[in-house]
């Protein structure tokens, strides 16, 4: 049923949980998993010029962290770090790479101005043409 999965995180509590729950499913259907960050341009766009190179190359190093993070868990996972809009970004990823299914967590970076800046879990779920697994982040007394 799913040959590749797709986990797109941002290293947030939120999206380690889509990890944990992703691994377990892909391992159920001995499917072949990718970990995804992508580095938002807007935010690095937004930044004065001349700090611009210093902070892509942070986002970087935290994207590299975050997909390392998932690796560890699983040494099998392929890693990716890319640039640009997220939602697109993780589309044109899941689309090069045949994916199966797409798991995310559904609250990143930016907590609870989720609303206001929208959101790139209700953004997968209504665009991709493959499924999407949203994991939420469970407040501390539900754990």
């Amino acid at each position: 049923m799913f040959e590749t999965v797709v986990i797109a995180t941002d290293g947030s509590e939120s999206a380690g949980r889509a990890v944990t729950a992703a691994l377990d499913l892909a391992d159920r259907f001995d499917a072949a998993v990718h970990a995804l960050y992508v580095v938002e341009e807007d935010d690095v766009a937004a930044a004065p010029e001349d700090v611009r190179d210093r902070l892509r190359s942070s986002l970087e190093e935290s994207g590299e962290a975050a997909v390392e993070s998932v690796q560890a868990v699983d040494e099998s996972v392929t890693t990716a770090v890319r640039e640009g809009q997220p939602t697109k970004e993780i589309q044109r990823y899941a689309d090069d790479h045949d994916a199966d299914l797409v798991a995310t967590g559904t609250r990143g970076r930016h907590g609870e101005y989720r609303f206001v800046l929208g959101s790139v879990a209700e953004a997968l779920v209504r665009n991709l043409s493959v499924p999407v697994l949203t994991v939420r982040q469970l407040n501390e007394a539900a754990d």
